[in-house]
């Protein structure tokens, strides 16, 4: 049986979510990726291990994640049944629904008999009674707003979640949620958006904004562009990388003009003291704009040196120009 180190509170930094009494960890775990059906169990219970020892807290799912998908929340399940039973309630376990998970026509989108029989079988999954953050995955509008902001709030008012979270929602759409909800007495909570130097559109198009207006935290995915922003494809695409396996991150979009990107910014992390990896995620983390990021991890070792990002969040005004002048190619 595990037994978590007793300092795990120690180092890492915390930030209140929105306008709620949640803290949040500056860096959450996101099982996305290598939590599947054909992903090593003791690696994946390593990482979990290795995250909770450090202080991450936040664990984040959703139904499809796999492949197969549920198997990610399955094999959570049996993780936390096993080894993590006496930490529950100091852990925000989240999972979402609103992609494809099964055939026919109730089994994507946002409708309510999708919503309330997705989260019972991901309950059964993760073998829970509740879990901390139900989000829906995406904006829907084939459904009516009220239908799915309504069955998001009875599912809270059922205890099978405890707060709201819309993830890949524009600021319009998010403002007329957010009003749903806090008119059926389930505020929001959080957003998720994905968001990167690379990926910089949840900033434009204003959801950092629309977030705060609405009393929300934010929790960033993608943060390191699928691992663009790391070592990971200096030198050609590895066999066993994400871009050499996984449509998520096609190989024709890491084109050598990316590369040279990649390369500059790496020189400059070096300079900061930093690796590639962990600047970026400083750059996210640097301001009061997200709440907390999401880290995606093969390794323990990746996870510990994700975790140096916090050893320096701060950036002078010349750094971050020289970081834009860089981007902008």
């Amino acid at each position: 049986m595990y037994t978590a180190n007793e300092n795990r509170y120690n180092t890492m930094k915390y930030m209140r979510c929105g306008r709620s009494g949640i803290l949040l960890p500056r860096i959450s775990l996101g099982l996305w990726h290598n939590f599947g059906t054909n992903d090593n169990f003791d690696t994946m219970k390593e990482m979990l291990f290795t995250s909770f020892d450090n202080g991450i807290t936040h664990f984040d799912l959703a139904n499809n994640y796999g492949p197969i998908p549920g198997s990610a929340e399955e094999n959570f399940g049996k993780i936390l049944s096993n080894e993590f039973k006496p930490y529950r309630d100091e852990l925000m376990i989240s999972t979402k629904a609103g992609y494809d998970m099964w055939p026919g026509p109730y089994g994507d989108l946002g409708s309510r008999k999708y919503l309330m029989a997705s989260l019972d079988q991901s309950l059964k999954r993760m073998k829970l009674d509740y879990v901390d953050i139900f989000y829906h995955h995406h904006y829907d509008p084939s459904t009516p707003l009220e239908e799915t902001m309504g069955a998001l709030s009875d599912i809270v008012k059922q205890g099978k979640a405890l707060y709201v979270g819309l993830s890949n929602y524009d600021p319009p759409q998010l403002k007329q949620a957010a009003e749903m909800l806090r008119n059926n007495g389930t505020p929001l909570l959080i957003v998720q958006p994905p968001y990167s130097m690379f990926d910089r559109r949840a900033e434009k198009i204003g959801v950092f904004d629309a977030a705060k207006e609405e009393g929300a935290g934010v929790i960033c995915f993608s943060s390191l562009a699928q691992g663009v922003l790391s070592d990971r494809y200096l030198d050609g695409i590895p066999a066993d990388s994400r871009a050499a396996k996984n449509h998520f991150l096609p190989k024709h979009s890491i084109t050598e003009e990316k590369i040279e990107i990649v390369r500059k910014l790496k020189a400059f992390a070096e300079k900061r003291g930093q690796s590639l990896a962990a600047m970026a995620l400083s750059w996210i983390l640097r301001g009061d704009n997200v709440t907390s990021l999401l880290i995606g991890a093969s390794s323990k070792k990746q996870i510990e040196e994700n975790l140096k990002a916090l050893d320096n969040l701060s950036f002078t005004p010349d750094e971050l120009e020289a970081i834009e002048d860089i981007l902008r190619g």
